[in-house]
């Protein structure tokens, strides 16, 4: 295993895809309600709960079946957040439990297709913020301005990010709390409840749209909650991470749909009609706000993307680290191709945005299904840490059960699927309802449990690096033999 040299600069994070030692675990819980607050109180998650209203959903019936999704997958979100304390890992490299060391890069490359894209809508909505902020009507000015703003903040790493995270949180409730009550003033908003009737089919749909949108931070969420002190609990660390990530985007779906019913020009332009809405003389601070919102949520995927092309390159090439210059350059390479893909993307946002919501559902849910009955039903939260390093190690390359149960999570969706791109038989039947992350979720978790208990190599008790300290022990040094596969099993 090599490890490269890290020399540290002056206020910029140099921790990568290795583990957070306990001398360098800081900060409290409630950290994490902020930064995901920030996160998802931005513009985008308002176009999201916009959507809803695109796909022919009634109002109110949006607004539940947007609680419903939020609550749902932000219960899987947040049970990925809790491994953070625990592992003190990212979120990528600790599902090489589940895959093994190089099995992991398959659902790594989604992910990192994930990232950019979000990355760059975040980037089309606020390079036009940015744009109204200073009037210049190029496109390219406000994009490169928002890119270059957002590589800074990842660059330096988790602490910024968090007081971003935090200013974002004051910000983004003083912003939307005004363009909540200039909304309620200017309009009539009784008026855009009841336009049509309640569907089953719409009420899952928009069930599936927030859903989606909690559950694409499953692969990164455990990057913000790893710094936090090992004794910090399971719970806390759940609660503050869903409370935070389901109250933000609940909140900014729901002023989503209720803009989206009552007509007006938001679903042709989202940023000129929240400056509209706000007035002329407190336009310039609402998109303030905007890049505020996203300049959080943006900062989160160009970090998250750059750990996690790290993590699939150092499958292969055996590293823990690398140097802050090299960090750097992943960091900025990864923002210069989302700016890129803004530019292409930026004329016909809603459109690209909604299909890539729905599609990110269904490579996403077998995932999560994967890795959370694996930490918290089968390996019970042992892990050998050293081991995810190691091709050779317990987890070995590849693990084909977990393989072989993520494309069959994928799989097992398409005759459910209702998108634009294809719509299967038993999503007609049922009227347009498309129900196929249910079904994913409910399939993947049943066919890998039984597998998992009786393949998978669970160590007696947490394994830690050499050197590192157990919480409440002695240091652990990891076993430099092979672990027989008899020592090596979960105990009936």
């Amino acid at each position: 295993m090599h490890i490269e040299s890290t020399t540290p600069v002056a206020g910029v994070e140099t921790r990568t895809i290795d583990m957070v030692p306990e001398h360098e675990r800081h900060g409290a819980p409630r950290s994490q309600f902020t930064l995901w607050f920030g996160a998802n109180m931005q513009i985008t998650a308002v176009v999201d709960g916009a959507l809803a209203i695109v796909f022919g959903a009634e109002a109110l019936t949006a607004i539940v079946g947007l609680l419903i999704g939020n609550v749902l997958g932000g219960i899987v979100m947040a049970l990925h957040s809790a491994q953070g304390p625990r592992l003190g890992l990212p979120q990528m490299i600790s599902s090489r439990v589940q895959f093994g060391v190089r099995g992991a890069a398959l659902p790594l490359v989604l992910v990192i297709l994930m990232y950019l894209g979000f990355a760059a809508t975040g980037t089309v909505l606020s390079g036009q913020a940015i744009n109204r902020i200073f009037g210049v009507a190029a496109p390219e000015f406000g994009i490169l301005v928002f890119g270059s703003l957002t590589a800074l903040v990842a660059v330096v790493g988790y602490r910024l990010i968090h007081v971003v995270g935090r200013i974002a949180t004051v910000v983004g409730i003083l912003g939307f709390g005004y363009l909540a009550f200039r909304l309620f003033a200017q309009h009539d908003v009784a008026s855009a409840f009841g336009q049509k009737p309640f569907t089953v089919s719409t009420l899952l749909l928009t069930i599936a749209l927030s859903a989606g949108w909690q559950m694409t931070f499953a692969p990164y969420v455990a990057d913000y909650s790893r710094y936090l002190p090992t004794r910090t609990t399971i719970a806390s660390t759940f609660w503050t991470t869903f409370s935070g990530s389901v109250i933000g985007a609940q909140l900014a779906m729901t002023f989503g749909v209720l803009v989206a019913a009552l007509g007006g020009n938001f679903l042709k332009n989202q940023v000129g009609f929240m400056g509209e809405l706000a007035g002329p003389t407190i336009a310039v601070l609402i998109y303030a706000v905007i890049v505020t919102g996203k300049l959080t949520v943006n900062c989160l995927n160009a970090y998250g993307g750059f750990m996690t092309i790290l993590t699939t390159v150092s499958a292969f090439n055996n590293r823990t680290q690398i140097s802050p210059r090299a960090r750097m350059l992943y960091i900025v390479g990864f923002v210069l191709v989302s700016m890129g893909v803004a530019l292409l993307a930026s004329a016909d946002f809603l459109n690209n945005f909604k299909n890539f919501v729905l599609l990110l559902l269904a490579v996403f849910v077998p995932w999560s299904a994967v890795n959370l009955v694996d930490y918290y039903l089968v390996s019970k939260e042992k892990v050998d840490i050293p081991a995810l390093y190691d091709c050779n190690g317990r987890y070995g390359a590849y693990n084909p059960v977990a393989l072989g149960c993520y494309v069959l999570g994928v799989v097992v969706q398409i005759p459910f699927l209702n998108q634009a791109m294809y719509k299967g038989p038993i999503a007609t039947m049922l009227g347009g309802a498309d129900v196929s992350w249910i079904v994913s979720l409910v399939v993947t978790c049943l066919v890998y449990y039984p597998l998992a208990k009786r393949t998978m190599k669970v160590p007696a008790t947490m394994i830690y690096p050499q050197g590192a300290v157990r919480p409440g022990s002695a240091p652990t040094a990891h076993p430099t033999a092979p672990v027989a596969t008899s020592e090596a099993r979960q105990p009936a």
